[in-house]
């Protein structure tokens, strides 16, 4: 049985932080591929410190021609990322900053793992196990704490970008406490923020000034109250921030990107990773099966497992647990997942609509509890398999 009365934690951390910044360019490569070819392959890593950003990994194009141009954007690509977060300090810039290229053609020895031929079919790109998850805790099926610290960083970005608050700079991170009663979320026992600002006199009384209005103005009604603690800017000054206060790497924010901790996690990154490779592709298919389930009424909270081996293109397992919130049995769910939904590496693709430049977007504030847009960004949000599902029931 599990607990209905505690205090849970997740944190978030904003578009200028490090790892994120990395997660940001490593996905515009990405993007910028699959804006040529739609079966492009990608794994791109980015690494960024002071004044420098190293870019590296593997790519492919079946034009080999083109693979060579494409290799003089990336600078160019990089740039325009760090140029839209927002970074213009003397130490990390993007029109001065260093940036290498060190990406290569795609290992011969993956691609025969993953193209299809003549006796096999298409496989997944790696072995790995990927979860996904949906709760009722919010309107996006998300977890309450990561929703929460997401939408306030989100929100101080806007911002700072509109130059409403002309003193904040682009690395923040944010981390909500809340206490459940009966397993809901009901107050914030504790609040941290953290972000960078322009000038060594602003003290943290003045950055709290500045930016609680907008927290209240994100959190729900009567969540914030005289018991709530507020550690903002606990450390004092934060005005050397970004790479070139912290170094960044792609794929560092994992827990960040998905469910905040409520949820397991496989351990595979999802940034610059094309989405033949089932640790992001699965993870998508994963949180869009668990979503349709909670968005079907089967469940409160559904977790779902995937599990695939290189190569192969079928999954090895679906696992479901919905928690004991079910009349209908974990089982069955899981053999009527596997009637709705193809869940080979090129199944998911075309469910989903995976194959488009869609994943720049997804590099900040989570890849999940967001919109799905017009042109099929966020595409796992959809609840449009939920009568399907009950059907198979």
């Amino acid at each position: 049985m599990s607990r209905h009365n505690y205090i849970f934690t997740s944190e978030s951390v904003s578009e200028g932080h490090p790892d994120k910044l990395c997660d940001r360019i490593s996905d515009a490569v990405l993007d910028a591929f699959l804006s040529e070819e739609p079966e492009a392959r990608v794994a791109c890593e980015t690494f960024a410190t002071t004044n420098r950003v190293v870019i590296g990994g593997e790519v492919g194009l079946s034009d080999k021609a083109k693979l060579a141009d494409y290799m003089g954007r990336i600078e160019g690509i990089a740039r325009d990322c760090v140029r839209d977060i927002g970074y213009e300090q003397d130490k990390f810039h993007w029109k001065t900053m260093e940036v290498s290229n060190f990406l290569h053609g795609q290992s011969a020895h993956i691609a025969q793992g993953v193209d299809a031929a003549e006796n096999k079919d298409e496989g997944a790109g790696d072995q790995g196990i990927m979860f996904g998850y949906a709760t009722t805790e919010t309107p996006e099926l998300m977890p309450a704490p990561i929703q929460y610290s997401h939408a306030i960083l989100r929100r101080l970005a806007e911002v700072r970008k509109s130059g409403q608050e002309p003193t904040l700079r682009p690395d923040a991170k944010s981390q909500l406490s809340l206490r459940y009663i009966d397993g809901k979320p009901v107050e914030v026992t504790s609040i941290v923020l953290s972000t960078q600002h322009a000038h060594e006199s602003q003290s943290s009384d003045d950055i709290r000034e500045i930016v609680a209005p907008y927290i209240r103005e994100v959190l729900p009604e009567g969540w914030l109250t005289d018991a709530t603690e507020w550690h903002v800017n606990p450390t004092g000054t934060f005005v050397i921030g970004g790479p070139d206060g912290d170094a960044g790497l792609t794929g560092r924010k994992i827990i960040v990107d998905t469910y905040g901790g409520a949820a397991p996690h496989g351990g595979g990154a999802f940034s610059g990773k094309d989405p033949t490779k089932v640790d992001r592709s699965a993870a998508y298919a994963a949180r869009y099966l668990a979503k349709n389930v909670v968005a079907a009424g089967l469940a409160e909270r559904c977790l779902i497992q995937l599990s695939y081996a290189i190569g192969v293109a079928r999954p090895l397992s679906i696992y479901v647990d919905t928690f004991g919130q079910c009349d209908v049995p974990p089982e069955a769910i899981e053999k009527a997942i596997g009637q709705v939904m193809d869940l080979t590496p090129r199944g998911i693709r075309q469910h989903l609509g995976l194959n488009r430049p869609i994943y720049q977007r997804t590099a900040a504030y989570g890849h999940f509890g967001r919109s799905p847009d017009a042109d099929g960004g966020f595409s796992w949000e959809r609840t449009d398999l939920a009568e399907a599902l009950k059907g198979a029931l």
